[in-house]
């Protein structure tokens, strides 16, 4: 079986060479069945920190192999390597375990307990519902109250979800979770329905394709789906194995007798003769592994050479297939020997090195030894036949020549300083100096790479715009470096008129100094005239210094809130007509403010049941059929592949995999850019399809801007939220990745932190254990879309609502910091309008923009404080701060209850 891993490295490369592997090489790989991909956190740090740059202490090493490694490891850990990088392996591998429907009775005749487990780790999620007698159909209704477990919630109206416990006792020694469901056997419940979800792999768990039924009426025993002592149960392919049917209770001759007389007619009601049963199958899930590979770069005092390490905890056999370069072109080429241990020579193209191990440690390593004459070293690394792992669908690059020209320079100076008597000073700005030449060369180097004819045709669109972000990352850091060395003048100095050039609008993603103003809340559409009440308000949007404004769904809907849409092209809903939303989207751009469409791409609501009454058969221009709804929503019974993100169970789930979907899809949404004039999107619920074809969505559109909502759950611990959310923002960084980075996304990761950090007056939390911004907007500032409060955590619906009293300084944080904040209609028309229009005054006027620098200078337990850009000083909590008055003059500007904002004078 083929296994699909992802690698995501502890830190996006700030050397830049390494960010180079993202480019595609001239690699003699074989194609591999099975691939890894490298995931970079946008995370960004200097090159000389990241590397461990500096002059060599001395100290020999010997290129030999060893039986433990030990003396190389230990040679590796000294203070003159000069490279360190680590790389986090995540990969897929397969448990089996058990899962279990027990049905018995309790201490007497009238109660009976109906169980359901796994023995599988996990997140486990029993969805479930009831049918009465009577009852036609396959609808669910919700059971009563008191049949309901602990820790069950609603879903709608038709279905409880109720969380598996760990249980105190074990099965063949292993541990398991359960659900227990107390039943009287006087009820007019004619079944129990339900299906077993994965929340941590989103997979469901069925009977057939359909959900499971445990009848407690015989009525039922005519129904294929029934699970019980009478019949077995399977389920969709790939999900389990055969089933392994033990019945503890019934004989066979019984089974016989009944299912015979079960072609009788039975009363509509129904006759209950409750029989307890046991039956249990075999599991497959793949679970999530983390290891390593770690790389180190240092020089051989002796010989000269470069010395590569490689280590890993990845199990088994780990082939490293290896090669160097020697320009930036990276054509793979085969060096001469000697070879460590256990090579082999791959079609005289690459070389293949079987890893050593690691001793009484676990792992492997390996020690690779290159000639100066070499520019780069290129590798993957190959763990069985069908497994391969390399770096965002290229090979991983070590720049050896950069690292050994770095160390060179890391001596030359450290020379100089002892020679020269030079002051610390002066040393700072001749290594400056270098680092500048430095990221010029770089910028070089990439221009020509791009826009030489032959490379231009080599290269697809993507790998073309790589290098152009990485070109504008090197402008901004050399860009900063040349400010901060530019000498402060006078007042008395004359002033050249500044001439201010409109910003460039990059697709997707903007200028970088939108401020979104959220226009409408959960009860907008009940005046049935919203368009025309918002149309009122658009000046004074406007001189608030709002550029952009997100309306809501406009289409149909079956809910009046717009979020459950049916016929996507009538967009008479129940905020207005679509010509008082043309008028609406021609006045916004009448006082320059751009407008994004809130898009459901997600689902659909139908307009036609199936011939099984399953609601799944559209209506409207675009008359889909169950084709359109993915295989594996236990509800809507479709016929398309399995969904590629979380199912939203209220309606049916659009499988976005299907060409005729993202046709027609494409077509509706030019038609919207088209026919209503909408400027970009705020996409709903992305969790639920693949971010690549969001991309596909927004290539054909070309909005000036686009946000999407993935919200999940923050990480907690025992009820109390962790310090460290890297592993949430992780997962929205990935949905951007996965849109080549076309859109941004709502940082729910920092509204989460925000939440906490206010509410427990533990201000520490808003700075992460590297000192940033602990939410998107520490990773990956330019995608990050912050915000306060929505329609769904705050308004009416009160989701998650923000820490009441404490809004203004949640938006003193926002406005002031890196992104792109989103303002709450609810909090602009209300008492805070003054101080959020102060505040957008001052992010205008101190040209603060989505990609702004910051220095967190405090946070502890009841105060935060930060500098941004060098102009704007700020601080949230009770506690004091007051920024330097030394090199930097502050006024301060604003104040408020919990928070201060200065600006540099």
């Amino acid at each position: 079986m083929s296994s699909a891993f992802s690698t995501e490295p502890l830190l996006h490369h700030g050397f830049r060479e390494i960010s180079r592997s993202r480019f595609r090489s001239r690699t003699p790989t074989p194609p591999p069945p099975a691939s890894l991909s490298c995931a970079p956190k946008p995370s960004f740090r200097h090159a000389r920190r990241s590397c461990g740059f500096g002059p060599r202490r001395g100290g020999a090493l010997r290129a030999r192999a060893s039986s433990s490694g030990a003396a190389v490891v230990e040679a590796f850990e000294s203070t003159d390597v000069l490279f360190k990088e680590a790389f986090p392996l995540r990969r897929n591998e397969t448990v089996e375990g058990k899962i279990f429907v027990r049905f018995d009775q309790g201490k007497d005749e009238q109660n009976w307990h109906l169980t359901v487990g796994c023995t599988l780790a996990g997140k486990w999620i029993l969805h479930w519902g009831i049918s009465h007698v009577g009852d036609v159909g396959s609808e669910w209704d919700q059971p009563p109250a008191e049949m309901r477990p602990p820790g069950s919630i609603s879903i709608k109206d038709y279905a409880i979800e109720t969380p598996l416990q760990k249980s105190s006792t074990t099965m063949d020694g292993d541990e398991f979770y359960e659900v227990n469901i107390s039943i009287q056997s006087n009820t007019n419940i004619a079944a129990i329905n339900f299906v077993l979800k994965d929340e941590e792999s989103g997979s469901w768990y069925q009977h057939r394709g359909r959900d499971f039924k445990v009848p407690l009426m015989d009525s039922l025993q005519d129904d294929s789906n029934i699970v019980g002592a009478k019949r077995g149960f399977d389920l969709l392919p790939g999900a389990l194995g055969q089933l392994s049917n033990i019945l503890l209770k019934g004989e066979a001759s019984d089974y016989k007798d009944k299912k015979a007389s079960s072609d009788l007619e039975v009363s509509k009601q129904g006759v209950q003769c409750l029989q307890g049963f046991y039956e249990e199958l075999p599991i497959v899930k793949e679970v999530s592994v983390h290891n390593s590979v770690n790389v180190s770069v240092k020089i051989c005092p002796e010989t000269a050479k470069t010395l590569v390490y490689l280590e890993t905890d990845l199990p088994g056999d780990v082939t490293v297939h290896w090669g160097v370069c020697r320009d930036d072109s990276k054509m793979w080429e085969v060096p001469a020997a000697p070879y460590p241990p256990e090579t082999k020579i791959f079609k005289n193209k690459a070389l293949r090195t079987l890893l050593q191990p690691r001793g009484r440690e676990k792992g492997f390593w390996g020690l690779f030894a290159l000639d100066e004459e070499f520019v780069g070293f290129l590798f993957v690394l190959k763990l069985k036949e069908d497994v391969w792992l390399n770096c965002m669908g290229e090979d991983f690059y070590i720049p050896v020549s950069s690292i050994r020209s770095s160390s060179l320079l890391g001596q030359k100076e450290s020379n100089s300083m002892e020679t020269s008597g030079k002051t610390a000073e002066t040393n700072t700005e001749v290594s400056s100096t270098a680092y500048t030449d430095g990221i010029i060369n770089e910028i070089r180097n990439l221009v020509s790479d791009i826009s030489s004819e032959k490379n231009r045709k080599a290269k697809t669109k993507e790998a073309q715009e790589s290098i152009l972000q990485e070109i504008e990352k090197l402008a901004a850091e050399a860009y900063s470096i040349f400010r901060s060395a530019l000498p402060t003048f006078s007042e008395e100095a004359v002033l050249e008129p500044e001439v201010l050039k409109p910003p460039k609008i990059f697709s997707g993603t903007g200028t970088g100094f939108e401020i979104l103003c959220q226009g409408f809340n959960w009860e907008s559409h009940k005046p049935g005239r919203w368009y025309n009440e918002l149309k009122e308000k658009a000046s004074q949007l406007a001189s608030l210094g709002f550029t952009v404004v997100w309306l809501p769904p406009p289409t149909d809907s079956v809910s009046p809130e717009g979020y459950m849409p049916t016929d996507l092209y009538n967009l008479n809903s129940r905020y207005g007509t679509i010509d008082e939303l043309k008028d609406l989207v021609k006045k916004f751009h009448e006082v320059n403010i751009r407008v994004l469409g809130d898009v459901v791409l997600n689902h659909r609501c139908a307009q036609h049941k199936n011939q099984n009454g399953i609601w799944n058969i559209f209506g409207g221009r675009l008359n889909w059929d169950d084709r359109a709804v993915v295989a594996d929503d236990p509800h809507f019974q479709g016929r398309g592949n399995k969904s590629s993100g979380d199912n939203f169970h209220a309606a049916p789930n659009i499988d976005h995999s299907q060409d005729f979907v993202r046709k027609d899809l494409k077509e509706w949404l030019c038609w919207l850019r088209s026919e209503i004039g909408y400027d970009g999107w705020r996409l709903d619920f992305v969790r639920g399809f693949w971010g690549g074809y969001v991309k596909d969505y927004l290539d054909a559109t070309e909005p000036s801007f686009a946000v999407g909502e993935y919200w999940d759950s923050l990480s907690y611990t025992y009820g109390e939220m962790d310090h460290n959310q890297d592993a949430h923002r992780q997962r929205i960084v990935d949905w951007i990745n996965a849109t080549n980075g076309t859109a941004a996304a709502f940082d729910v990761t920092t509204k989460g932190v925000l939440h906490a950090a206010l509410e427990r007056c533990e201000y520490w939390r808003l700075s992460d254990q590297k000192g940033k911004p602990p939410g998107v907007v520490g990773w990956w500032p330019s995608r990050a879309v912050t915000f306060v409060e929505n329609h769904d955590t705050g308004s009416t619906q009160g989701h998650w609502r923000f820490p009441s009293g404490k809004e203004i300084q949640g938006y003193a944080y926002i406005l002031t910091h890196p992104g792109t904040p989103a303002v709450f209609y609810d909090h602009i028309f209300s008492h805070y309008q003054s101080e959020i229009a102060s505040l957008i005054s001052l992010r205008n006027r101190n040209k603060i923009h989505c990609r702004s620098t910051i220095k967190i200078t405090k946070a502890e337990r009841d105060v935060y404080a930060a500098i941004v850009d060098e102009k704007v000083a700020m601080k949230i909590g009770p506690g004091y701060y007051e920024p330097q008055s030394e090199p930097q003059k502050w006024s301060l500007v604003l104040e408020g209850r919990d928070y201060k904002v200065w600006e540099a004078s």
